[in-house]
């Protein structure tokens, strides 16, 4: 993945078997070097601002390079310039990965399969839950595809983040000064949204180059009901597993219809998941002191003292209870969403496919390891996932199964407080045992005392006439 957008500062990696410490990404086509805009270094390969702030004259990537700058300081959009990061998602894409697959157009074979694939999941998955199908089509979709249809979720998990960002940017200087700097403020926020959308840009499309499906990070990043697989991430999944190929895609296509239905009938989910991310974005603190120094001293002619400011942990979670709250709600907010599909889908999945039991082994591992849903968290929002916690949640929601049947289960989504919480994952069979308070009577009465509130006459003593 790329470097983290925001600075975030997260601890550097150690190297391998005496290796010179690169970090991941770096040196490999496509996947994210350490500085997006290639300043500050001769050559630059094919990013044409290396021509500009790099010593290379060529006169093509020349004009290119003025043509960007001039998007760049002309931005007067939020805080990211995502016109910026569709661009760049969708250069990256077009790179390939690392392992040199090219992206491609899904053929017609590719796309009924994936259909047939989610149509013979959500049959399997009718005798695990309760919840009804989610899908209302399946959708195959190439990387590119993928970027275009996710793009506006980003955004909306993205913005607050960089709203924070954006107003320390703004507050660094005397309010007395801001006036007289605000041709220098706006040339900054321009910037400050092209870098941005630049880094935003490529973790979205090197993500695009891994992810099965809409819903492999645990949150809805397609549209609403559409259950969508990647045919050549698919494939390439697949690759070594000694799996045929129509058993991984099946395997897959259950886990995300098993989301769709998640996100489809538990109508309070999303916003309790967007909130969370935007709850953590408030905490975040900005070193002013930094960014003071940055101010004082930017060169307009070297934009790139902006982007390694950027990148040099200016921007940190602030250690309070408050942070720490919406830490642990995130935290296991995205545990249960992963643990029920992990436990659902190997509920279905068990007696049909043989391979169920090493797929799922397969994905556990690639989420330990740093899959994309921890990759792109770490660098879009500054949040590591641990994986244990997954492991935890999968393994209450079977007790649960076990102990009160799928309907027992499932029903626990009808009310966020009645979900389990981070210390009932620490004891799930505590949590399973427990005798639970039943909210659906209490959502009954609000919702009979609301309907009243509604018919309750104004304080003009219009309507029935009385007062």
């Amino acid at each position: 993945m790329s470097d983290t957008p925001f600075g975030f500062n997260l601890p550097p990696e150690e190297p391998e078997n005496g290796g010179d410490g690169k970090k991941k990404g770096e040196g490999q086509g496509g996947q994210g070097p350490a500085n997006p805009f290639g300043f500050g270094g001769p050559g630059g390969g094919d990013n044409p601002f290396a021509a500009m702030f790099g010593g290379g004259m060529n006169p093509g990537d020349l004009g290119a390079a003025f043509q960007q700058l001039g998007q760049m300081l002309s931005y007067e959009g939020g805080p990211v310039n995502w016109d910026m990061a569709k661009d760049i998602a969708r250069q990256t894409v077009a790179q390939g990965t690392a392992d040199g697959t090219k992206d491609a157009s899904v053929t017609a074979g590719e796309r009924a399969a994936v259909e047939e694939a989610v149509r013979l999941a959500d049959l399997w998955l009718d005798g695990a839950t309760s919840l009804p199908s989610g899908s209302g089509s399946a959708v195959a979709w190439s990387r590119a595809e993928w970027v275009e249809a996710t793009l506006p979720v980003w955004k909306e998990l993205v913005d607050p983040v960089a709203e924070r960002v954006g107003a320390a940017m703004g507050d660094v200087l005397p309010e007395e000064m801001q006036a007289m700097a605000g041709p220098l403020l706006g040339m900054m926020r321009s910037m400050g949204g092209a870098m941005f959308g630049t880094q935003i840009g490529q973790a979205v499309g090197v993500l695009a180059g891994e992810v099965v499906g809409s819903t492999d990070v645990g949150l809805p990043l397609g549209p609403a009901g559409k259950a969508a697989l990647l045919p050549l991430n698919v494939a390439a999944l697949g690759e070594g597993l000694g799996v045929p190929q129509d058993e991984v895609r099946l395997y897959l296509a259950l886990r995300e219809a098993a989301h769709q239905r998640l996100f489809a009938h538990v109508p309070w989910l999303r916003s309790h998941l967007f909130g969370a991310v935007e709850g953590y974005a408030r905490g975040i603190k900005v070193d002013t002191s930094k960014l003071e120094d940055v101010v004082g001293q930017l060169d307009p002619t070297h934009p790139e003292q902006l982007q390694d400011a950027l990148q040099q942990g200016m921007f940190q979670p602030e250690d309070s209870p408050e942070q720490k709250a919406a830490l642990a709600r995130l935290e296991t907010a995205l545990a249960l969403v992963e643990g029920w599909v992990d436990a659902v889908v190997h509920a279905a999945a068990a007696p049909h496919l043989p391979s169920a039991g090493a797929l799922r082994e397969t994905l556990r591992r690639r989420r330990a390891s740093g899959g994309p849903a921890e990759q792109t968290f770490a660098t879009l929002i500054g949040l590591e996932l641990r994986p244990r916690r997954l492991r935890d949640a999968s393994r209450l929601w079977a007790s649960l199964a076990d102990a009160r049947g799928p309907e027992g289960r499932d029903a626990l989504w009808e009310h966020p407080d009645m979900l389990p919480t981070a210390a009932d994952l620490d004891d799930p069979d505590g949590f399973v045992h427990r005798e639970h308070l039943d909210f659906s009577e209490i959502d009954k009465m609000l919702g009979e005392a609301a309907k009243g509130s509604e018919k309750k006459p104004d304080e003009s003593g219009e309507g029935d006439g009385e007062k």
